[in-house]
């Protein structure tokens, strides 16, 4: 019963920190929650092994309601591009169960270096070249086209996020408009967050070393108590952000995404 008690207080504040970060850089899912997710199981002695396993998957479970309400409040603002979502759907789901499948497969160690190298990317992104060019006039056709929200799927479901972060530069580096962008990678998430929960829950059901309380790799209680928190706490992070320039924002985001990185690297080598 102690370690059920410390196993929600631990979730109720991870969902309290990512969502202040997730308030105050703008971007919320598994980016945030990931990284402070680790943390707290290492704190809790979960075994380093399905370490990122277990955070992974729970970020992803926590992401399907988000994803519904967000992509319900963008589709009611017409911003959601469904003709895209139809076309990248398929592909996006297949890459997600990939992605859970091949993360199921490895040692939390590789899992960590994954995430921890596609933050790092993403970080000298937001740090170096905060504004993009467009590659293109309109998103392409074609069969190579396909291979694109594969990735995306595959990648975000590894890392346990909803995708959005992937989706949102690739939409608008193919000349979609920065609102479109954001609602229809909202959709996505959910494409993504929901086969790839599946697939973790599925592939960890016989593992004994999971924490208390879970289901496969998805800590039930993480994904109880992190959601909830992190939609109460985002509004302060907001309130913070305003203080800064969204130049200053990207570079602390990347900042940050650079000392998550840095950590489990340090982790994945010791």
């Amino acid at each position: 019963m102690d370690n059920l008690l410390l196993l929600g207080a631990a979730m109720l504040a991870t969902g309290c920190v990512a969502g202040v970060m997730a308030g105050l850089f703008g971007i919320g899912g598994g980016i945030v929650i990931v990284p402070v997710l680790e943390f707290t199981l290492g704190f809790l002695g979960v075994d380093p092994a399905i370490r990122m396993h277990v955070a992974v998957a729970t970020s992803l479970a926590t992401i399907i309601p988000t994803s519904i309400a967000s992509a319900r409040a963008h589709h009611q603002r017409e911003v959601v591009d469904l003709e895209i979502v139809k076309r990248w759907a398929f592909f996006v789901l297949i890459g997600a169960l990939a992605g859970a499948w091949i993360a199921a497969q490895v040692h939390s160690r590789i899992l960590a270096m994954v995430f921890a190298s596609l933050a790092l990317l993403i970080a000298l992104k937001m740090i170096l070249l905060p504004k993009s060019r467009n590659l293109t006039n309109d998103v392409p056709h074609g069969p190579l086209v396909s291979l694109i929200p594969t990735a995306i799927g595959c990648l975000s479901s590894m890392m346990g996020i909803g995708g959005g972060t992937f989706s949102v530069m690739t939409l608008t580096l193919f000349n979609q408009p920065i609102h479109r962008a954001v609602g229809t990678a909202a959709l996505l998430g959910l494409v993504i967050s929901l086969p790839g929960t599946i697939g973790f829950i599925v592939t960890g059901w016989s593992d004994v070393r999971v924490p208390p309380g879970s289901l496969g790799y998805v800590s039930l209680i993480g994904f109880a108590l992190i959601a909830p928190a992190t939609v109460m706490t985002a509004p302060i992070g907001a309130k913070i952000a305003h203080s800064f320039s969204e130049k200053k924002l990207s570079m602390l985001f990347g900042a940050f995404l650079v000392l998550a990185a840095a950590r489990l690297f340090y982790k994945a080598f010791v």
